[in-house]
Protein backbone atom coordinates (compact mmCIF):
# COMPACT_ATOMS: atom_id res chain seq x y z
CA UNK A 1 0.00 0.00 0.00
CA UNK A 2 1.47 3.34 -1.08
CA UNK A 3 1.79 6.06 1.53
CA UNK A 4 -0.39 9.18 0.94
CA UNK A 5 1.47 12.05 -0.66
CA UNK A 6 2.78 14.92 1.46
CA UNK A 7 0.62 18.04 1.15
CA UNK A 8 2.34 20.27 3.75
CA UNK A 9 6.01 20.20 4.62
CA UNK A 10 7.56 22.77 6.96
CA UNK A 11 11.33 22.55 7.35
CA UNK A 12 13.49 24.46 9.82
CA UNK A 13 10.86 27.13 10.51
CA UNK A 14 12.25 29.80 12.85
CA UNK A 15 10.45 32.97 13.95
CA UNK A 16 11.87 35.57 16.34
CA UNK A 17 10.15 38.44 18.13
CA UNK A 18 11.89 41.00 20.38
CA UNK A 19 13.05 39.03 23.43
CA UNK A 20 11.25 35.86 22.33
CA UNK A 21 11.97 33.00 19.91
CA UNK A 22 8.47 31.77 19.04
CA UNK A 23 9.58 28.98 16.68
CA UNK A 24 13.02 27.38 16.51
CA UNK A 25 13.79 24.85 13.76
CA UNK A 26 10.23 23.48 13.62
CA UNK A 27 9.58 20.56 11.26
CA UNK A 28 6.12 19.34 10.30
CA UNK A 29 4.98 16.86 7.64
CA UNK A 30 1.27 16.47 6.87
CA UNK A 31 -0.04 13.84 4.47
CA UNK A 32 -3.10 14.04 2.23
CA UNK A 33 -6.42 13.07 3.76
CA UNK A 34 -5.29 12.97 7.38
CA UNK A 35 -6.27 14.84 10.52
CA UNK A 36 -2.93 16.02 11.88
CA UNK A 37 -3.08 17.44 15.41
CA UNK A 38 -0.56 19.99 16.66
CA UNK A 39 -0.30 20.07 20.46
CA UNK A 40 1.80 22.04 22.88
CA UNK A 41 1.60 24.23 25.94
CA UNK A 42 0.90 27.95 25.68
CA UNK A 43 3.89 29.80 24.32
CA UNK A 44 5.08 26.61 22.63
CA UNK A 45 4.65 28.29 19.24
CA UNK A 46 1.58 26.53 17.77
CA UNK A 47 -0.33 29.70 16.90
CA UNK A 48 2.75 31.36 15.40
CA UNK A 49 3.40 28.27 13.27
CA UNK A 50 -0.19 28.22 11.97
CA UNK A 51 -0.07 31.97 11.23
CA UNK A 52 3.09 31.35 9.19
CA UNK A 53 1.35 28.55 7.28
CA UNK A 54 -1.64 30.82 6.65
CA UNK A 55 0.56 33.71 5.46
CA UNK A 56 -0.26 35.99 8.39
CA UNK A 57 3.41 36.09 9.45
CA UNK A 58 6.69 35.47 7.64
CA UNK A 59 9.31 33.02 8.94
CA UNK A 60 12.83 34.33 9.57
CA UNK A 61 14.26 31.00 8.43
CA UNK A 62 13.00 27.76 6.90
CA UNK A 63 10.91 26.60 3.96
CA UNK A 64 7.26 25.80 3.23
CA UNK A 65 6.23 23.28 0.59
CA UNK A 66 2.60 22.71 -0.45
CA UNK A 67 1.80 19.64 -2.56
CA UNK A 68 5.51 19.12 -3.20
CA UNK A 69 6.28 22.65 -4.41
CA UNK A 70 8.13 25.21 -2.33
CA UNK A 71 6.05 28.37 -1.83
CA UNK A 72 6.32 31.79 -0.22
CA UNK A 73 3.11 32.76 1.55
CA UNK A 74 3.24 36.53 1.90
CA UNK A 75 -0.35 36.94 3.09
CA UNK A 76 -3.57 34.91 3.63
CA UNK A 77 -4.54 35.48 -0.01
CA UNK A 78 -1.43 33.54 -1.08
CA UNK A 79 -2.37 30.76 1.35
CA UNK A 80 -5.93 30.63 0.01
CA UNK A 81 -4.59 30.40 -3.55
CA UNK A 82 -2.40 27.51 -2.37
CA UNK A 83 -5.52 25.71 -1.11
CA UNK A 84 -5.15 26.49 2.62
CA UNK A 85 -8.00 27.77 4.79
CA UNK A 86 -8.08 28.66 8.47
CA UNK A 87 -11.00 28.52 10.90
CA UNK A 88 -10.05 30.82 13.77
CA UNK A 89 -10.94 30.13 17.39
CA UNK A 90 -12.79 33.47 17.56
CA UNK A 91 -15.22 33.38 14.63
CA UNK A 92 -14.81 36.00 11.88
CA UNK A 93 -18.51 36.41 11.13
CA UNK A 94 -20.87 39.37 10.73
CA UNK A 95 -23.97 38.84 12.91
CA UNK A 96 -26.08 41.28 10.90
CA UNK A 97 -25.54 39.40 7.62
CA UNK A 98 -27.09 36.15 6.40
CA UNK A 99 -25.35 32.80 6.06
CA UNK A 100 -24.97 33.31 2.31
CA UNK A 101 -23.67 36.87 2.68
CA UNK A 102 -21.05 35.75 5.21
CA UNK A 103 -19.81 33.00 2.89
CA UNK A 104 -19.74 35.27 -0.18
CA UNK A 105 -18.14 38.30 1.49
CA UNK A 106 -14.85 38.98 -0.32
CA UNK A 107 -15.31 36.00 -2.66
CA UNK A 108 -17.98 37.38 -4.99
CA UNK A 109 -15.82 36.83 -8.09
CA UNK A 110 -15.60 33.04 -7.64
CA UNK A 111 -19.19 32.03 -8.48
CA UNK A 112 -20.95 35.39 -8.71
CA UNK A 113 -23.74 36.21 -6.25
CA UNK A 114 -26.65 34.48 -7.97
CA UNK A 115 -27.76 30.95 -8.80
CA UNK A 116 -24.28 29.39 -9.09
CA UNK A 117 -23.23 30.80 -5.73
CA UNK A 118 -26.42 29.60 -4.05
CA UNK A 119 -25.95 26.11 -5.51
CA UNK A 120 -22.33 25.90 -4.35
CA UNK A 121 -23.26 27.09 -0.83
CA UNK A 122 -26.01 24.45 -0.78
CA UNK A 123 -23.46 21.73 -1.59
CA UNK A 124 -21.16 22.93 1.18
CA UNK A 125 -24.02 23.13 3.67
CA UNK A 126 -24.75 19.47 2.95
CA UNK A 127 -21.06 18.54 3.33
CA UNK A 128 -20.68 20.33 6.67
CA UNK A 129 -24.08 19.37 8.09
CA UNK A 130 -25.52 22.91 8.21
CA UNK A 131 -29.32 22.78 8.27
CA UNK A 132 -29.94 26.53 8.62
CA UNK A 133 -31.32 28.26 5.51
CA UNK A 134 -28.96 30.45 3.50
CA UNK A 135 -31.10 33.52 4.26
CA UNK A 136 -30.92 33.01 8.04
CA UNK A 137 -29.26 35.87 9.91
CA UNK A 138 -25.99 34.82 11.54
CA UNK A 139 -27.13 36.15 14.93
CA UNK A 140 -29.93 33.55 14.96
CA UNK A 141 -27.50 30.60 14.70
CA UNK A 142 -26.03 28.62 17.58
CA UNK A 143 -22.31 28.20 18.14
CA UNK A 144 -22.02 24.85 16.34
CA UNK A 145 -23.76 26.19 13.21
CA UNK A 146 -21.60 29.34 13.25
CA UNK A 147 -18.57 27.09 13.18
CA UNK A 148 -20.01 25.19 10.20
CA UNK A 149 -20.41 28.51 8.37
CA UNK A 150 -16.74 29.30 9.11
CA UNK A 151 -15.75 25.94 7.60
CA UNK A 152 -18.00 26.63 4.59
CA UNK A 153 -16.24 29.98 4.06
CA UNK A 154 -12.82 28.37 3.66
CA UNK A 155 -14.17 25.52 1.51
CA UNK A 156 -15.99 28.01 -0.75
CA UNK A 157 -12.63 29.64 -1.44
CA UNK A 158 -11.22 26.31 -2.59
CA UNK A 159 -9.35 25.11 0.50
CA UNK A 160 -8.32 21.45 0.56
CA UNK A 161 -6.11 21.91 3.64
CA UNK A 162 -8.08 23.28 6.62
CA UNK A 163 -6.53 24.62 9.84
CA UNK A 164 -8.91 24.29 12.80
CA UNK A 165 -7.71 26.46 15.70
CA UNK A 166 -9.13 25.23 19.04
CA UNK A 167 -12.37 24.22 17.27
CA UNK A 168 -14.06 22.59 20.29
CA UNK A 169 -13.40 25.37 22.84
CA UNK A 170 -17.02 26.60 22.81
CA UNK A 171 -18.90 23.37 21.99
CA UNK A 172 -20.87 21.04 24.28
CA UNK A 173 -20.09 17.28 23.99
CA UNK A 174 -22.91 16.57 21.52
CA UNK A 175 -21.69 19.40 19.26
CA UNK A 176 -18.12 18.11 19.45
CA UNK A 177 -19.33 14.71 18.22
CA UNK A 178 -21.18 16.41 15.35
CA UNK A 179 -18.06 18.40 14.41
CA UNK A 180 -15.95 15.24 14.43
CA UNK A 181 -18.52 13.50 12.22
CA UNK A 182 -18.20 16.41 9.75
CA UNK A 183 -14.40 16.25 9.84
CA UNK A 184 -14.40 12.47 9.27
CA UNK A 185 -16.82 12.71 6.32
CA UNK A 186 -14.72 15.48 4.74
CA UNK A 187 -11.53 13.52 5.33
CA UNK A 188 -13.12 10.66 3.40
CA UNK A 189 -13.57 13.12 0.50
CA UNK A 190 -9.84 13.88 0.51
CA UNK A 191 -9.70 16.99 2.70
CA UNK A 192 -6.73 17.40 5.05
CA UNK A 193 -7.01 18.96 8.51
CA UNK A 194 -4.55 20.58 10.88
CA UNK A 195 -6.20 20.36 14.30
CA UNK A 196 -4.90 22.68 17.07
CA UNK A 197 -6.16 21.73 20.53
CA UNK A 198 -5.33 21.50 24.22
CA UNK A 199 -7.98 18.81 24.83
CA UNK A 200 -5.87 15.68 24.59
CA UNK A 201 -8.73 13.17 24.82
CA UNK A 202 -10.32 14.86 21.79
CA UNK A 203 -7.00 14.87 19.94
CA UNK A 204 -6.72 11.12 20.45
CA UNK A 205 -10.33 10.66 19.29
CA UNK A 206 -10.05 12.56 15.99
CA UNK A 207 -6.39 12.73 14.91
CA UNK A 208 -4.47 10.29 12.71
CA UNK A 209 -1.12 11.82 13.73
CA UNK A 210 -0.02 14.15 16.55
CA UNK A 211 3.00 16.47 16.42
CA UNK A 212 4.04 17.92 19.78
CA UNK A 213 5.74 21.32 20.08
CA UNK A 214 7.51 22.30 23.30
CA UNK A 215 9.19 25.66 23.92
CA UNK A 216 9.15 26.59 20.25
CA UNK A 217 10.47 23.41 18.69
CA UNK A 218 9.08 20.03 17.62
CA UNK A 219 9.83 17.29 20.17
CA UNK A 220 8.10 14.36 18.50
CA UNK A 221 5.33 12.89 16.38
CA UNK A 222 3.06 10.16 17.74
CA UNK A 223 0.23 7.85 16.73
CA UNK A 224 -2.74 8.78 18.95
CA UNK A 225 -3.93 5.17 18.85
CA UNK A 226 -0.81 3.95 20.62
CA UNK A 227 -0.07 6.84 23.01
CA UNK A 228 -2.10 7.49 26.16
CA UNK A 229 -3.45 10.88 27.18
CA UNK A 230 -1.08 10.88 30.15
CA UNK A 231 1.93 10.13 27.93
CA UNK A 232 0.87 12.87 25.51
CA UNK A 233 0.57 15.38 28.37
CA UNK A 234 4.02 14.45 29.66
CA UNK A 235 5.45 14.87 26.15
CA UNK A 236 3.82 18.32 25.97
CA UNK A 237 4.72 19.78 29.35
CA UNK A 238 6.84 17.18 31.10
CA UNK A 239 4.22 16.61 33.79
CA UNK A 240 1.03 14.68 34.48
CA UNK A 241 -2.36 15.71 33.10
CA UNK A 242 -4.04 17.88 35.76
CA UNK A 243 -7.56 17.32 37.06
CA UNK A 244 -9.94 20.11 38.13
CA UNK A 245 -11.44 17.79 40.74
CA UNK A 246 -12.25 19.47 44.06
CA UNK A 247 -12.89 16.95 46.79
CA UNK A 248 -13.78 18.57 50.13
CA UNK A 249 -16.52 21.19 50.53
CA UNK A 250 -15.47 24.57 51.93
CA UNK A 251 -18.88 26.26 51.66
CA UNK A 252 -19.94 28.18 54.76
CA UNK A 253 -23.38 29.52 55.59
CA UNK A 254 -22.58 33.15 54.78
CA UNK A 255 -23.89 34.88 51.67
CA UNK A 256 -21.40 36.95 49.68
CA UNK A 257 -23.26 37.75 46.44
CA UNK A 258 -27.03 38.03 46.16
CA UNK A 259 -28.66 38.56 42.78
CA UNK A 260 -32.44 39.05 42.83
CA UNK A 261 -34.84 39.39 39.89
CA UNK A 262 -32.11 40.60 37.53
CA UNK A 263 -33.34 41.68 34.13
CA UNK A 264 -31.46 43.12 31.18
CA UNK A 265 -33.27 44.34 28.07
CA UNK A 266 -31.57 44.47 24.67
CA UNK A 267 -31.02 48.07 23.62
CA UNK A 268 -32.26 47.59 20.05
CA UNK A 269 -35.30 45.32 20.49
CA UNK A 270 -36.25 45.63 24.15
CA UNK A 271 -36.43 41.84 24.50
CA UNK A 272 -35.11 40.36 27.73
CA UNK A 273 -31.51 39.16 27.39
CA UNK A 274 -31.62 38.26 31.11
CA UNK A 275 -35.01 37.44 32.60
CA UNK A 276 -35.68 37.22 36.35
CA UNK A 277 -32.27 35.81 37.26
CA UNK A 278 -31.82 35.13 40.98
CA UNK A 279 -29.06 33.26 42.83
CA UNK A 280 -26.74 33.45 45.82
CA UNK A 281 -23.02 32.66 46.10
CA UNK A 282 -21.72 31.87 49.61
CA UNK A 283 -18.27 32.18 51.11
CA UNK A 284 -16.03 29.25 50.13
CA UNK A 285 -18.40 28.28 47.29
CA UNK A 286 -17.82 27.96 43.56
CA UNK A 287 -21.14 28.45 41.77
CA UNK A 288 -20.79 27.26 38.18
CA UNK A 289 -22.99 28.64 35.39
CA UNK A 290 -23.37 26.23 32.46
CA UNK A 291 -24.81 27.24 29.11
CA UNK A 292 -24.24 27.18 25.39
CA UNK A 293 -22.60 30.46 24.38
CA UNK A 294 -25.10 33.17 23.51
CA UNK A 295 -27.64 32.29 26.21
CA UNK A 296 -26.93 35.26 28.48
CA UNK A 297 -23.82 34.22 30.44
CA UNK A 298 -21.70 37.08 29.04
CA UNK A 299 -24.47 39.60 29.74
CA UNK A 300 -24.92 38.23 33.28
CA UNK A 301 -21.24 38.69 34.10
CA UNK A 302 -21.07 42.16 32.52
CA UNK A 303 -24.20 43.28 34.40
CA UNK A 304 -22.82 42.08 37.75
CA UNK A 305 -19.46 43.79 37.19
CA UNK A 306 -21.19 47.00 36.02
CA UNK A 307 -20.32 47.04 32.31
CA UNK A 308 -24.05 46.89 31.54
CA UNK A 309 -26.88 48.61 33.41
CA UNK A 310 -29.59 46.28 34.68
CA UNK A 311 -33.15 47.02 33.55
CA UNK A 312 -34.53 45.64 36.83
CA UNK A 313 -33.43 43.68 39.88
CA UNK A 314 -30.87 44.05 42.63
CA UNK A 315 -27.21 43.05 43.06
CA UNK A 316 -25.87 42.94 46.62
CA UNK A 317 -22.44 42.21 48.06
CA UNK A 318 -22.63 41.13 51.70
CA UNK A 319 -19.98 42.43 54.10
CA UNK A 320 -18.39 40.09 56.67
CA UNK A 321 -20.54 41.70 59.37
CA UNK A 322 -23.67 40.68 57.46
CA UNK A 323 -24.44 44.17 56.14
CA UNK A 324 -25.69 43.95 52.53
CA UNK A 325 -24.32 46.60 50.18
CA UNK A 326 -26.42 47.45 47.13
CA UNK A 327 -24.15 47.56 44.05
CA UNK A 328 -26.89 48.09 41.48
CA UNK A 329 -26.16 51.79 40.88
CA UNK A 330 -22.38 51.64 41.32
CA UNK A 331 -20.00 51.85 38.37
CA UNK A 332 -17.46 49.16 37.52
CA UNK A 333 -14.62 50.72 39.55
CA UNK A 334 -16.89 51.08 42.60
CA UNK A 335 -17.84 47.42 42.38
CA UNK A 336 -14.19 46.40 42.03
CA UNK A 337 -13.31 48.54 45.08
CA UNK A 338 -16.11 46.79 47.01
CA UNK A 339 -14.17 43.54 46.59
CA UNK A 340 -14.96 41.94 43.23
CA UNK A 341 -12.14 40.34 41.22
CA UNK A 342 -12.87 39.81 37.52
CA UNK A 343 -11.29 37.41 35.03
CA UNK A 344 -12.97 38.41 31.71
CA UNK A 345 -13.78 35.89 29.00
CA UNK A 346 -11.82 37.95 26.45
CA UNK A 347 -8.59 39.01 28.13
CA UNK A 348 -7.39 41.00 25.10
CA UNK A 349 -10.52 43.21 25.03
CA UNK A 350 -11.38 43.57 28.70
CA UNK A 351 -8.40 42.37 30.72
CA UNK A 352 -5.22 43.82 29.26
CA UNK A 353 -3.69 46.77 27.45
CA UNK A 354 -1.66 44.79 24.93
CA UNK A 355 0.67 47.63 23.94
CA UNK A 356 1.55 48.47 27.55
CA UNK A 357 4.23 46.83 29.74
CA UNK A 358 3.28 44.15 32.26
CA UNK A 359 3.66 46.48 35.26
CA UNK A 360 1.15 48.93 33.75
CA UNK A 361 -1.31 46.06 33.30
CA UNK A 362 -0.95 45.28 37.03
CA UNK A 363 -2.53 48.69 37.74
CA UNK A 364 -5.73 48.09 35.72
CA UNK A 365 -8.79 48.04 38.00
CA UNK A 366 -6.66 48.71 41.08
CA UNK A 367 -5.60 52.30 40.40
CA UNK A 368 -7.13 53.51 43.69
CA UNK A 369 -5.66 50.78 45.91
CA UNK A 370 -2.36 49.61 47.30
CA UNK A 371 0.16 48.42 46.29
CA UNK A 372 -0.19 50.32 43.01
CA UNK A 373 -1.41 53.66 44.41
CA UNK A 374 -0.72 56.01 47.30
CA UNK A 375 -3.69 58.24 47.93
CA UNK A 376 -4.36 60.17 44.72
CA UNK A 377 -1.09 59.13 43.06
CA UNK A 378 -0.04 55.93 41.30
CA UNK A 379 2.82 54.06 42.96
CA UNK A 380 4.86 52.92 39.94
CA UNK A 381 7.54 51.35 42.14
CA UNK A 382 4.88 49.36 44.01
CA UNK A 383 3.32 48.26 40.73
CA UNK A 384 6.68 47.06 39.44
CA UNK A 385 7.47 45.12 42.61
CA UNK A 386 4.07 43.46 42.73
CA UNK A 387 4.29 42.53 39.05
CA UNK A 388 7.60 40.77 39.78
CA UNK A 389 5.85 38.87 42.60
CA UNK A 390 2.95 37.82 40.34
CA UNK A 391 5.39 36.63 37.65
CA UNK A 392 7.15 34.45 40.23
CA UNK A 393 4.04 33.16 42.05
CA UNK A 394 2.02 32.43 38.90
CA UNK A 395 4.84 31.20 36.64
CA UNK A 396 4.31 33.92 34.03
CA UNK A 397 7.01 33.24 31.44
CA UNK A 398 8.40 36.55 30.23
CA UNK A 399 11.80 38.17 29.65
CA UNK A 400 10.79 40.89 32.16
CA UNK A 401 8.12 43.31 33.35
CA UNK A 402 8.93 45.93 30.69
CA UNK A 403 7.76 43.81 27.74
CA UNK A 404 4.30 44.65 26.35
CA UNK A 405 1.48 42.24 27.22
CA UNK A 406 1.14 41.45 23.49
CA UNK A 407 4.57 39.73 23.59
CA UNK A 408 3.26 37.04 25.97
CA UNK A 409 1.53 33.87 24.81
CA UNK A 410 -2.19 33.56 25.54
CA UNK A 411 -1.62 31.28 28.54
CA UNK A 412 0.94 33.61 30.11
CA UNK A 413 -1.36 36.59 29.54
CA UNK A 414 -4.08 34.64 31.35
CA UNK A 415 -1.81 33.78 34.29
CA UNK A 416 -0.96 37.48 34.62
CA UNK A 417 -4.67 38.39 34.72
CA UNK A 418 -5.48 35.64 37.26
CA UNK A 419 -2.54 36.72 39.42
CA UNK A 420 -3.66 40.34 39.36
CA UNK A 421 -7.27 39.52 40.23
CA UNK A 422 -6.38 37.23 43.12
CA UNK A 423 -3.84 39.74 44.47
CA UNK A 424 -6.46 42.31 45.45
CA UNK A 425 -7.90 40.18 48.30
CA UNK A 426 -11.34 39.96 46.66
CA UNK A 427 -14.38 38.65 48.54
CA UNK A 428 -15.94 37.57 45.21
CA UNK A 429 -14.17 36.37 42.07
CA UNK A 430 -16.04 36.36 38.77
CA UNK A 431 -14.11 33.89 36.61
CA UNK A 432 -15.36 33.81 33.03
CA UNK A 433 -13.73 30.95 31.05
CA UNK A 434 -10.58 31.20 33.23
CA UNK A 435 -8.65 28.48 31.38
CA UNK A 436 -9.96 28.92 27.82
CA UNK A 437 -7.16 28.34 25.34
CA UNK A 438 -4.47 27.63 27.95
CA UNK A 439 -2.30 24.52 28.14
CA UNK A 440 -2.49 21.77 30.74
CA UNK A 441 0.33 23.31 32.79
CA UNK A 442 -1.29 26.76 33.03
CA UNK A 443 -4.65 25.08 33.55
CA UNK A 444 -3.34 23.18 36.58
CA UNK A 445 -1.89 26.36 38.10
CA UNK A 446 -5.12 28.37 37.62
CA UNK A 447 -7.27 25.56 39.05
CA UNK A 448 -5.00 25.27 42.08
CA UNK A 449 -5.09 29.03 42.71
CA UNK A 450 -8.92 29.05 42.54
CA UNK A 451 -9.11 26.01 44.85
CA UNK A 452 -6.73 27.65 47.36
CA UNK A 453 -8.66 30.95 47.34
CA UNK A 454 -11.96 29.08 47.74
CA UNK A 455 -10.51 27.20 50.72
CA UNK A 456 -9.66 30.57 52.28
CA UNK A 457 -13.29 31.70 51.98
CA UNK A 458 -13.44 33.32 48.54
CA UNK A 459 -16.81 33.16 46.78
CA UNK A 460 -16.45 32.31 43.08
CA UNK A 461 -18.90 32.73 40.21
CA UNK A 462 -17.53 30.45 37.48
CA UNK A 463 -18.63 30.56 33.84
CA UNK A 464 -17.01 27.93 31.63
CA UNK A 465 -17.60 26.07 28.38
CA UNK A 466 -15.29 23.28 29.62
CA UNK A 467 -17.78 20.94 31.26
CA UNK A 468 -15.09 18.87 32.98
CA UNK A 469 -13.77 22.09 34.55
CA UNK A 470 -17.28 23.19 35.53
CA UNK A 471 -18.11 19.83 37.13
CA UNK A 472 -14.69 19.47 38.76
CA UNK A 473 -14.43 22.93 40.36
CA UNK A 474 -18.04 23.76 41.23
CA UNK A 475 -19.93 23.14 44.46
CA UNK A 476 -23.22 23.91 42.69
CA UNK A 477 -24.09 24.21 38.98
CA UNK A 478 -26.94 26.28 37.54
CA UNK A 479 -27.90 25.96 33.86
CA UNK A 480 -28.66 29.08 31.82
CA UNK A 481 -30.87 28.86 28.74
CA UNK A 482 -32.24 31.85 26.77
CA UNK A 483 -31.40 34.28 29.54
CA UNK A 484 -32.98 32.33 32.39
CA UNK A 485 -31.63 29.95 35.03
CA UNK A 486 -33.63 26.84 34.17
CA UNK A 487 -32.19 24.01 36.27
CA UNK A 488 -29.66 23.00 38.90
CA UNK A 489 -27.18 20.12 38.79
CA UNK A 490 -25.11 18.36 41.43
CA UNK A 491 -21.44 18.26 40.31
CA UNK A 492 -20.95 15.06 42.33
CA UNK A 493 -23.35 13.08 40.14
CA UNK A 494 -23.96 14.91 36.83
CA UNK A 495 -22.13 13.80 33.67
CA UNK A 496 -20.93 16.12 30.87
CA UNK A 497 -23.48 14.53 28.54
CA UNK A 498 -26.37 15.19 30.96
CA UNK A 499 -25.18 18.76 31.45
CA UNK A 500 -24.91 19.21 27.67
CA UNK A 501 -28.52 18.03 27.27
CA UNK A 502 -29.72 20.52 29.90
CA UNK A 503 -27.76 23.33 28.24
CA UNK A 504 -29.35 22.75 24.83
CA UNK A 505 -32.85 22.31 26.29
CA UNK A 506 -32.97 18.66 25.25
CA UNK A 507 -33.37 17.51 28.88
CA UNK A 508 -36.67 19.39 29.12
Amino acid sequence: MTEPETVVELRGITKRFPGVIANSDVNLTVRAGEVHAVCGENGAGKSTLMKILYGMQQPDEGTIAINGSQVRLRNPQDAIRAGIGMVHQHFMLADNLTVRENVLLGAEKLHGIGRDARARIGELAEQTGLNAPQDALMESLGVADRQRVEIMKVLYRGARIVILDEPTAVLVPQEVEALFATVRSMRARGFTFLFISHKLDEVRAIADTVTVIRRGTTVGTADPKTISTRELAELMVGSELPSPQTRESTVVDRDVLRVNGLRLDAEDSGRAVLDDVSFTVRAGEVLGIAGVEGNGQTELVETIIGMRKASAGRIELVETDGEARDLTKLGTLGRREAGIGYIPEDRTRHGLLLSQPLWANRILGYQTRRPVSKGQLLDISGARQDTERIIADYDVRTPGIEVPAAALSGGNQQKLVVGRELSGDPVLLIASHPTRGVDVGAQALIWEQIRTARHEGLAVLLISADLDELIGLSDTIRVMLRGRLVSEADPATVTPRELGSAMTGAAA
